[in-house]
């Protein structure tokens, strides 16, 4: 019998992975990336001190289709905006354990267009 693992789980194993080789600070955080069937949500954290130091979302941003290529750029150039506000140009992208295609790509695009270096 083969035992069947779910498409998130296999994910959240992939997330572990990429979360094993990178880390944020301050003046490097992560930009973890959250890609729902609704909305997609990027966070700026500092690993070190274990907090948020800026977040957007399509929910945040009152998107009519929180789950598109469009909001995804939006939520790109938003991340963008908040980060170089707080003095933060360079960061490390973690795509969260998805592929970087569609919705993650262009979300990661729009913050390289926006000013971001990663």
């Amino acid at each position: 019998m083969i035992k069947q693992v779910s498409k998130n789980t296999v994910r959240l194993r992939k997330h572990l992975r990429v979360r094993a080789k990178i880390s944020g600070t301050s003046e490097c955080p992560r930009l973890c990336v959250f890609r729902s069937n609704k909305n997609i949500e990027v966070q700026a954290i500092d690993d070190v001190k274990g907090v948020t130091l800026c977040s957007s979302s399509s929910e945040q941003l009152h998107l009519e289709h929180g789950n598109n290529i469009e909001a995804a750029q939006k939520v790109g150039e938003d991340i963008a905006k908040k980060c170089l506000a707080l003095n933060i140009e360079k960061v490390v992208f973690d795509r969260g354990g998805y592929v970087y295609h569609g919705r993650v790509a262009a979300l990661a695009e729009a913050a390289r267009n926006g000013g971001l270096k990663f």
